[in-house]
């Protein structure tokens, strides 16, 4: 039975770290992208992005049967390391390694889709920036004014203004 279980957990931590690195290949792609401001080649990743994002929620099914099972069978279910912690070979066969090196992947995920978020939400206020110059003409108007002598409209709303 333990057998079973170490071998299932061994295949479970192999598929998650190949979906891992796969998305941290994305990722880096993705910030590269975002960089060189290649918008076909963001288009290209999209698809790469689906493919990944189906894979995660097949590994997180997966996790999901796993201990579901785990709990039917009265072993400890809270998580796959208490999980692992509970069969005495898991130790001498490198399921705790496996769990480790995951969770470091987990964690260099999370900072690389905060990178990347970080990255778009720069461009955004920069695009704003930039059409807010557009509309306004690039005249900058005073938040407070004595005078109402502020003509209204902007570049693209009134050509004369």
């Amino acid at each position: 039975m333990n057998a079973t279980w170490e071998s299932e957990l061994t295949d479970f931590l192999a598929e998650l770290s190949s979906v891992q690195r796969t998305t941290l290949d994305v990722l880096g792609r993705k910030r590269a992208t975002l960089v060189a401001a290649d918008t076909k080649g963001l288009a290209a990743i999209s698809a790469e992005e689906s493919q990944v994002v189906d894979r995660l929620t097949q590994c997180l099914r997966r996790r999901q049967a796993l201990l579901a099972r785990a709990a039917a069978e009265g072993l400890p279910n809270d998580s796959l390391q208490s999980l692992a912690s509970a069969l005495p070979e898991a130790r001498s066969s490198g399921i705790t390694e496996q769990m480790r090196q995951a969770a470091l992947r987990a964690r260099l995920l999370r900072h690389e889709g905060l990178v990347n978020w970080v990255l778009v939400q720069r461009t955004l206020i920069h695009l704003s920036q930039l059409l807010e110059i557009i509309a306004t003409g690039g005249r900058l108007r005073p938040t407070y004014s004595k005078e109402e002598s502020l003509r209204p409209g902007g570049a693209l709303v009134d050509r004369e203004a």
